[in-house]
């Protein structure tokens, strides 16, 4: 195991390269089980969910063959092998699997999903949709079992707008018969690459990116070649970063216009962002001062920068109050702040943070991905050394996060852990 160590105080210059979408990727991934001819995806990030992906569908008989951000699976031979368990368990985006075996073999076994631990996070939805598509769906032994002798298309209604449903769905209506609506759909810019995808593999959808999509069921889909897109929530992290520590920050390869409402706020808060086709130019600017934080699902603000923009107001004058209204157990990581002397208040699924003060280097756990970027971003403004455990949970969503950091002059690295670290960090 490892750990990460950051000097904090550091000025960042440069440019960074921001990689392909990690909630893509993990959908597109088992979207190519339903076709039967090889499947090319481009643009694919370096980080240990997409090893994972890989592994499993191998593991039911795909040929897999990784070259740099490209990969090519071959889904002829795959077969409905059960995945009760084992690598399932280590990523939440293991539930695709569900939807896209259902697509192609009508049945399915897959062992519950792991990843983050955010609180309750319940795949009722899921079910929803594939019980009106047709299928039969059962709790065995901790894994859920799925059988159909037919899928038909279906008028689905999400009783919450759900990312993971919208797309789980999608993945089994394209190979249903007849016509099937979403309504209530997440319209997140991860759904319409999915959608994108399935569209060049033959499939028939209209309305990716609105609350209402409709899917005209097809008899088959084929290969083909897709560019995945950037990351927003990558993009949107080193956003934050220039804020903090950027005296003049290019972020490359983004899409502006997924990351609106995070660029509204630190505008609000008076960082100087300048906005081109597909970059951004970030410069710290002082005084900053604090703003109020609603995470709505999209376009609101992302989930997924609540905690690194929390670290980010540590530094702002005034008191802001961040709410996470998706995850409200989404503020495990105010206790590490606190660590390093942030100034904070958790009232139910708000922090109300006070600012500016001093941050102090500290020894630090990640107790979830976005909970460790909002720990390097606070390490990097910290005097003194910080010390962050937990990094797996950090190399499932960043990639090559040391080394991009490095190159804007960051000085941080990766340091192997004791056996009396590993034995306290197992405790914890």
């Amino acid at each position: 195991m490892e750990k990460l160590l950051v000097e904090g105080g550091k000025p960042l210059r440069g440019k960074v390269r921001i990689s392909g979408a990690k909630n893509s990727a993990v959908a597109l991934l088992p979207a190519a089980i339903l076709a039967d001819s090889p499947v090319i995806i481009e643009g694919l990030p370096a980080i240990s969910d997409v090893d994972i992906l890989s592994e499993l569908l191998e593991e039911i008989g795909g040929k897999v063959h990784k070259d740099g951000q490209t990969i090519h699976i071959d889904p002829s031979a795959m077969i409905s092998m059960p995945l009760p368990n084992g690598r399932v368990k280590k990523l939440r985006a293991s539930y695709y699997f569900m939807g896209a075996m259902l697509g192609r073999f009508k049945k399915a076994v897959i062992g519950l999903p792991g990843g983050c631990h955010l609180g309750p996070r319940p795949i009722d939805q899921h079910i929803k949709g594939f019980e009106a598509l047709g299928a039969k769906v059962t709790n065995e032994q901790g894994a859920v079992y799925l059988r159909a002798e037919a899928l038909k298309g279906a008028r689905i209604y999400l009783d919450v707008v759900s990312v993971g449903a919208t797309i789980n769905i999608m993945l089994a209506a394209v190979r249903a018969k007849g016509k099937t609506i979403i309504e209530n759909a997440a319209k997140e810019p991860e759904i319409i690459d999915v959608a994108t995808l399935l569209t060049s593999m033959g499939a028939k959808i209209k309305g990716a990116g609105t609350d209402v999509i409709r899917i005209e069921g097809v008899d088959r889909l084929h290969g083909c070649q897709h560019t995945i897109i950037p990351d927003r929530i990558e993009a949107g992290t080193y956003t934050i970063i220039a804020a903090a520590m950027g005296e003049e920050v290019m972020i490359d390869n983004v899409i502006p216009q997924h990351l609106e409402s995070l660029i509204a706020k630190l505008r609000e808060a008076g960082v100087d962002i300048e906005d081109q086709d597909d970059q951004l130019i970030v410069r710290k600017i002082a005084p900053m001062k604090s703003v109020d934080i609603k995470t709505l699902v999209y376009p609101g603000f992302p989930t997924d920068l609540q905690q690194p923009i929390t670290a980010l107001l540590t530094q702002a004058h005034g008191t802001g109050v961040v709410t996470d209204t998706i995850y409200q157990a989404r503020l495990k990581h105010i206790d590490e702040l606190r660590r390093m002397n942030a100034q904070i208040k958790v009232e139910g699924g708000s922090a109300i943070i006070s600012g500016p003060v001093k941050l102090e280097g500290a020894k630090v756990k990640a107790s979830d991905l976005r909970a460790g970027a909002a720990l390097i971003v606070a390490g990097l403004m910290a005097q003194g050394i910080t010390e962050i455990t937990g990094l797996d949970h950090i190399d499932r969503g960043y990639e090559c996060i040391v080394e991009k950091l490095t190159n804007l002059g960051a000085v941080i690295w990766r340091e192997k852990m004791t056996p009396e670290e590993i034995e306290q960090f197992q405790n914890s």
